[in-house]
């Protein structure tokens, strides 16, 4: 193919798209001859070279998020916990806002700031299709009482989160107070499933400073979901949660 190694590896990561052509020579040396098989491999190769709406902001992000917003899009399943901020799908325009420039650098541009905030809503695109992905959300109730602080854009907040906390693919769970210390409290995660069982799970863990993506190669996804579960277990669940977030409101609006 006189490929270089570097384009092999660009491949082989998805960080490009490969031609029919050059997928056809592949699969001619892998030995797939089966017609149906090559002919669905050379359409999703096909597909794959159409352009989708991130691909535009490849250089306003992070590689590591940018290739996290290809994975979010193709997710079945979407399970997040966040102790201290509502997950980015879950935000209105002016919490997503007010997000972005009180965590910006210093110096990061406006034009930079409003590209971030176009993206965060743009991706909230993916829970108005028809089969939308199965939206699992854990947030600590620190979270919710922080924004709480923030009168001018609570109550249109937690008026969405109600709102998808009745949605039947969308389950919200706060994690209360009361229930201590627990293994959540140190870092954000999100852990995508994909409709194909052979496509394995993918993590991203989101620091300070860094979105870190983890495709379970040292078996560490497992130990998230345990995780995951956990704080499941010692939520207010999704009947108390959406009582509290409505308790919540009425008391804010009077």
């Amino acid at each position: 193919m006189d490929w270089s190694v570097s384009k092999v590896i660009r491949i082989e990561t998805g960080a490009v798209s490969i031609t029919t052509n050059d997928l056809k020579a592949l699969l001619s040396l892998y030995k797939i001859r089966d017609s149906e098989r090559v002919d669905q491999l050379v359409e999703l190769a096909r597909a794959s070279r159409q352009s989708s709406w991130w691909g535009k902001y490849r250089g306003d992000v992070s590689p590591p998020f940018f290739q996290f917003l290809e994975y979010e899009e193709a997710a079945s399943v979407v399970r997040a916990y966040d102790p201290l901020l509502l997950p980015g799908l879950s935000q209105t325009e002016e919490y997503a806002d007010a997000i972005i420039h009180k965590l910006a650098d210093p110096g990061t541009s406006e034009d930079l700031m409003r590209t971030r905030l176009e993206i965060r809503l743009t991706r909230q695109n993916l829970l108005e299709q028809p089969s939308p992905p199965t939206l699992m959300y854990v947030i600590d109730e620190a979270a919710i009482q922080r924004l709480a602080g923030e009168r001018s854009i609570a109550l249109g907040q937690i008026d969405r989160l109600i709102s998808l906390a009745n949605r039947p693919s969308i389950t919200i769970e706060v994690v209360p107070f009361n229930a201590g210390l627990h293994s959540g409290l140190l870092e954000s995660f999100v852990i995508l499933e994909f409709p194909e069982p052979e496509d394995s799970d993918v993590l991203l863990v989101e620091t300070s400073r860094d979105f870190i993506i983890s495709h379970d190669e040292a078996g560490e996804i497992s130990g998230y979901l345990e995780v995951f579960e956990h704080l499941r277990s010692i939520s207010l669940g999704p009947d108390g949660t959406l009582s509290y977030l409505k308790d919540l409101a009425q008391r804010m609006a009077q």
